[in-house]
């Protein structure tokens, strides 16, 4: 049996164009096969853009997901606060980034959209909350089938990522501190005797008089505001309100004061895996000489300081091109 037809005479014969059945089915079989393979292919594979709800600590957490290519590494974002959700302007600080990895933002227990699906029905502790990134960072590795991903934490999440990264490294292929809190009660006794001097220089009595009212750790939700307000004001930054402050304490003094007390110097003196810090020039609230101080202490088998001489406490924010290219330059050395 063939297929095919034939085409003009030449000479008084009509070339044979016939194609026979076996070399028809291989061809169209190869044709199929490298069809397939192209779909399948590393290089085609599609974008990842999803917000979701999913399982962490029995119960629904709140994630968004966004990538170029699903097989690019995986970078988890823990915000600061605690509290305080990332979800609103996470693109203004990942958003080169997702071009070569899958960015997830996070929104932790009792923050932004994870507080609307769940009655608050635990105390919070650090056990709690490093419980809950553990189980998210195995959710992702599972998810995405990578045996490592990349983290990175600001503030409140830099503590608790060093918290992961300390004890689980070889979850990690690298961890990124942003302004993290390293040990937060002598870093609010600094900023505290920083403000009292500048308002002595200044004879800012009205400072003088709030600030000494406030005590280190934080006893109550007006000693916290009377040393926000001002480190807000003597940084030109937008101070928040007593209400505002007020509802945060309800809900998140008491870990923040535990958060507080954990001296990483003594705690975690060594990392078996890759440290990134970025610390603003600028930062009173997470002081950036106490952080400078513990990564000259800290030692890696791999570990890189970076200044943002014109940021304070959020330099992915005030220097986000910066801060983007830093670490897209290190992960592709």
């Amino acid at each position: 049996m063939v297929i095919g037809r034939r085409s003009s005479v030449i000479n008084g014969r009509a070339p044979d164009y016939r194609l026979p059945v076996t070399d028809y089915l291989f061809t169209n079989y190869l044709i199929v096969f490298f069809l397939l393979a192209s779909l399948s292919s590393p290089a085609q594979s599609s974008p990842v853009n999803s917000s979701e709800a999913i399982e962490i600590g029995g119960i629904e957490q709140w994630i968004s997901i966004k990538g170029s290519n699903i097989n690019h590494p995986v970078l988890l974002f823990l915000h600061g606060g605690p509290g305080n959700s990332a979800m609103g302007y996470s693109e203004k600080f990942t958003g080169e980034l997702q071009k070569h990895f899958v960015a997830v933002q996070w929104d932790q227990r009792e923050s932004g959209e994870t507080a609307k699906l769940n009655s608050s029905n635990k105390p919070l502790t650090v056990s709690l909350m490093e419980s809950d990134a553990l189980e998210m960072i195995h959710y992702l590795r599972k998810r995405f089938n990578q045996d490592k991903i990349y983290l990175m934490g600001h503030s409140w999440g830099g503590f608790l990522g060093l918290t992961v990264a300390a004890n689980h490294p070889e979850l990690l292929l690298a961890y990124f501190a942003i302004s993290p809190m390293v040990h937060q009660v002598k870093s609010e006794q600094f900023s505290l005797q920083w403000m009292i001097n500048k308002a002595k220089v200044s004879k800012n009595q009205h400072a003088l008089n709030d600030l000494a009212k406030v005590k280190i750790p934080f006893q109550s939700a007006e000693q916290l505001f009377y040393h926000r307000n001002w480190l807000a004001q003597m940084t030109n930054n937008k101070p928040p309100s007593r209400i505002f402050v007020e509802d945060w304490c309800k809900k998140w003094l008491t870990l923040f004061n535990e958060a507080s007390q954990v001296n990483f110097f003594t705690y975690a003196p060594e990392f078996k895996c890759p440290v990134y810090f970025f610390i603003g020039r600028k930062d009173y609230q997470t002081y950036f000489r106490l952080a400078e101080d513990y990564f000259i202490l800290l030692t890696a088998e791999k570990k890189r300081l970076f200044w943002f001489e014109d940021s304070g406490h959020n330099p992915n924010l005030s220097e986000s091109n910066k801060f983007q290219q830093i670490i897209l330059s290190e992960i592709h050395k």
